[in-house]
């Protein structure tokens, strides 16, 4: 019988798991998604064409010509966004893009294909073979029950012949070879789809990447420089005398950690005396841009000069800019005063004059940083050499330069705007020191979630309340819906929201590793997040079962080991068990979350926040910023969810899983193809390296869906079948090692035949040509998304928030080298003093 359709008399024996519930609990779990799920993507859509500044912040903020325009009408919207191609991704997203959502279109297939089967063989043959995993649930009142009973007493210390239970013989039928053939043959649709989209990914990466030569498609990043070799000349000369082709410039980076701590100091300055000029001069104006939130808050001064100018003003300009509305200052204002301490331990105060003083700070650190430029600075053993060509520098990147080890290692560089300065000059020690304590903390994190994960999941499971607080349990039990909320619902919302905020501490401890770059950072992000959403919530949620069995896991694990089937034996039944939670997570994550995302609800609820405190134009600039698209806080969860698909693609009720996460994947892709496409930025270099880490954890869920199988066999007593799934096991290790040796590299480098293919043919990268959609035999339908992006990679953020540049900011160099000492950024451009500190009218964003 299946599990949605049992009576309502075995509910006792419902409650008595996690993940064994009533199908009351998923009904109640679809209404609760779909109630929030609904009500969200309303909200998106009435709100999408009203608030532009945020649901099309970077489609406004880059005009890609490849992307429709989307209706302003509710629902006019869906169809452009699902008609968008992948050429069309490729040119305005990049390849990062690109692959993250390749992912969900082959985990959809995946589900899909599954499903199929599922539904036509799996269902069927579980119906008329196995008996319903209800009524053989432990139920220590009933005797009929009992073969499930014994699972739960498999670590009891009063077993001493450590037999396991016998499966009825009647069941001992040739079905069971159904989970050996469907665990080849979905292991196999799996394999051949990471094969199958590898292929696809890579041959549209060398296209992509081969016919690229920005500066960063022609550098290289060399790493390990010994101490004789530190000179920008020396290092040129040395890649040259290797004949790999001409050196068009070399960077040593250097350690500039007094100067870059100086232009921090400075922009707290900045800072300062703008808010001081915007409380003097009290500008505000009377209407507020109708495409930004409905916040009480009134906008930020604007120019008068410029605003009757006549010049057209864009919407941020509408931040900056008066559109033609008269300014006056509403009654005379005394200047703003501020506190200053001085003397021993700085016990003595003084009010002063804010804008004077923080005049002359600013004043004097132009002239710290102006003395601090001119000085030499110690070199670091890291150095950025740019070639010639794209081919020179893939030819240094995949050869080894120097006999010595961890000495002259060249890599890709990552682009200028994605480096970061401030860990270029960590020594090795430093970085290696860096990187081990936060392995160590994330090693105690681990430990710390697998402690208070299922204590705490025990204390929403009603037997255990019931231990602490009888009277709750009596009211639960009254309460048949209340026990239901409290026994699935509230653990998967509580999970859920584990997996949305721990990333962010993950993250903050990625930043601390020393990583040169955010991309090498975003990976390290993925990885970590993956670590915690696989280890602690699926695997030891798995091995430990339901909540109730935890103490006595521990207790027995000793005789556990004794017999390796005991343990494939609780395994299996443990992940039957927790089935329902399991698909309960994924439809709150999928019809309930996904809209949410789609609304951008933290923005939406932070804007008020952020609003309130802003002051200064600046601050409303930064209001109206794209949010950043990281793919380590969503990626790791999908890949869990992927993985747990096919854990449960052979089991008892599999459909269900499945079609949940089928539902998941193809709601996620919609979703975030529009917030990649038109609402959220990604500023990393796009290079698709996320793909084989995408795979390598394909790999591993692979290997634990067949452990499972083979825990499920066991489980039946079909001993010799569970063994035929060790060389399958075998077979999937083998060839992860074989796609990583083989496919791997071309994810990483660009061939060389690739890049002289481009040449060949002729494929240009005009900056002025415009984005075709069409395809053209004669030249590369991609190179155009290169061209669109040349200027979004080199420049640094504050040149793309000022929207120019110069050709020094399109070299490797720390921006904290060369970075214009731009004065303040006030409305007011009378305001501006002799000296040259106050004001200034432009509207252009005075950024460091």
């Amino acid at each position: 019988m299946d599990l949605f359709r049992l009576a309502d008399d075995d509910d006792d024996r419902y409650g008595r798991f996690l993940g064994v519930s009533h199908p009351r609990d998923t009904t109640i779990q679809v209404i609760i998604s779909l109630a929030l799920g609904i009500g969200a993507f309303l909200a998106f859509c009435v709100l999408r064409p009203r608030w532009p500044s945020l649901y099309a912040a970077r489609k406004k903020k880059h005009e890609h010509g490849a992307l429709p325009e989307l209706p302003d009408t509710m629902f006019g919207w869906i169809i452009p966004i699902w008609r968008i191609n992948d050429q069309q991704v490729l040119a305005s997203a990049g390849l990062d893009a690109y692959t993250f959502l390749k992912f969900f279109q082959m985990a959809m297939k995946f589900c899909a294909v599954t499903l199929f089967f599922s539904l036509i063989v799996v269902k069927p043959v579980h119906d008329a073979y196995e008996p319903d995993p209800v009524k053989n649930s432990t139920d220590p009142e009933n005797p009929d029950h009992g073969d499930m009973r014994r699972s739960i007493d498999l670590f009891d210390v009063h077993t001493h012949n450590h037999t396991l239970p016998r499966w009825p013989d009647d069941l001992e039928t040739d079905y069971l070879w159904m989970y050996v053939v469907f665990a080849y043959l979905f292991t196999a649709i799996a394999v051949y789809m990471i094969f199958s989209y590898t292929r696809r990914i890579i041959e549209v990466r060398q296209e992509y990447l081969g016919s690229q030569t920005t500066i960063t498609d022609k550098t290289i990043r060399l790493s390990g420089i010994p101490a004789d070799l530190q000179d920008e000349e020396k290092i040129k000369e040395f890649i040259e005398s290797l004949d790999i082709g001409k050196v068009e410039s070399a960077t040593l980076c250097r350690n500039t950690k007094e100067l870059d701590q100086a232009m921090v100091d400075r922009m707290n300055t900045v800072r300062r005396l703008e808010e001081a000029y915007t409380v003097h001069l009290g500008y505000r104006r009377v209407e507020r841009n109708l495409e930004s939130l409905p916040i009480s808050q009134p906008p930020p001064p604007t120019n008068v000069a410029e605003g009757a100018s006549g010049v057209e003003p864009d919407e941020d300009d509408a931040l900056v800019l008066s559109n033609g509305q008269p300014h006056v200052r509403p009654y005379a204002r005394e200047r703003p005063k501020t506190t200053i301490r001085y003397g021993r331990f700085k016990l003595q105060s003084q009010q002063v004059d804010a804008i004077d003083y923080y005049e002359e700070q600013l004043r004097q650190a132009d002239e710290k940083i102006k003395q601090l430029r001119q000085t030499t600075m110690n070199p670091t053993p890291v150095a950025f050499v740019t070639m010639d060509s794209v081919a020179a520098c893939q030819m240094a990147i995949q050869a080894v330069l120097d006999p010595s080890p961890l000495q002259l290692i060249a890599s890709p560089s990552p682009a200028p705007s994605d480096v970061i300065w401030t860990n270029t000059y960590l020594s090795r020690r430093s970085r290696m020191a860096r990187a081990w304590s936060v392995t160590v903390v994330i090693l105690f994190l681990s430990i710390f979630w697998s402690v208070i994960f299922v204590p705490v999941a025990g204390l929403l499971n009603t037997d255990t309340i019931g231990r602490i607080l009888p009277q709750v349990k009596v009211f639960l039990e009254e309460h048949k819906n209340i026990k239901s909320l409290v026994n699935t619902q509230l653990p998967t919302l509580i999970a859920s929201l584990l997996m949305v905020l721990v990333p962010y501490l993950y993250y903050w401890l990625s930043t601390y590793q020393g990583w040169v770059s955010q991309g090498d950072l975003e990976l390290s992000a993925i990885s970590k997040n993956f670590l915690f959403t696989f280890i602690n919530f699926f695997v030891i949620f798995t091995v430990l079962g339901t909540a109730s069995q935890f103490y006595q896991f521990f207790e027995r694990f000793g005789d556990a080991l004794r017999d390796f089937r005991k343990v494939a034996y609780t395994l299996a039944n443990s992940l039957q068990q927790l089935l329902n939670f399991y698909v309960n997570f994924i439809i709150l994550q999928g019809l309930g979350l996904f809209p949410f995302r789609l609304l951008e609800i933290g923005s939406v609820l932070l804007y008020p926040i952020y609003l309130m405190g802003a002051k200064t134009p600046r601050d409303y600039a930064e209001l109206v910023q794209p949010p950043v698209f990281s793919y380590g806080f969503y990626l790791p969860t999908s890949l869990l969810i992927y993985i747990i698909c096919m854990v449960y693609s052979v089991l008892h009720s599999s459909w269900q899983v499945l079609l949940a996460g089928f539902a998941y994947f193809a709601l996620g892709h919609f979703v975030y193809k529009y917030q990649l496409l038109y609402a959220m930025d990604h500023q990393q270099h796009s290079t698709g390296r996320g793909w084989g880490m995408i795979c390598d954890r394909i790999f591993v869920g692979l290997v634990f869906f067949q452990l499972t199988t083979a825990g499920q066999l066991i489980l039946k007593q079909a001993i010799p079948r569970s063994l035929l799934m060790v060389p399958l096991i075998i077979a999937t290790i083998w060839t992860s090692f074989a796609y990583g040796n083989t496919y791997k590299p071309l994810l990483r480098f660009i061939a060389l035949r690739s890049v002289k293919r481009a040449e060949q043919m002729g494929y240009t990268d005009e900056p002025d040509d415009p984005i075709s959609t069409e395809y053209n035999p004669n030249r590369n339908p991609w190179a155009d998304a290169d061209s669109a992006r040349v200027r979004w990679e080199t420049e640094p953020r504050h040149v793309r928030a000022k929207g120019a540049g110069n050709d020094s900011e399109l070299r490797f160099i720390n921006p904290s080298l060369v970075a214009p000492l731009d004065s303040v950024w006030i409305a007011d451009k009378n305001a501006r003093n002799d000296q040259g500190y106050g004001a200034q009218g432009d509207g252009v964003l005075g950024q460091v």
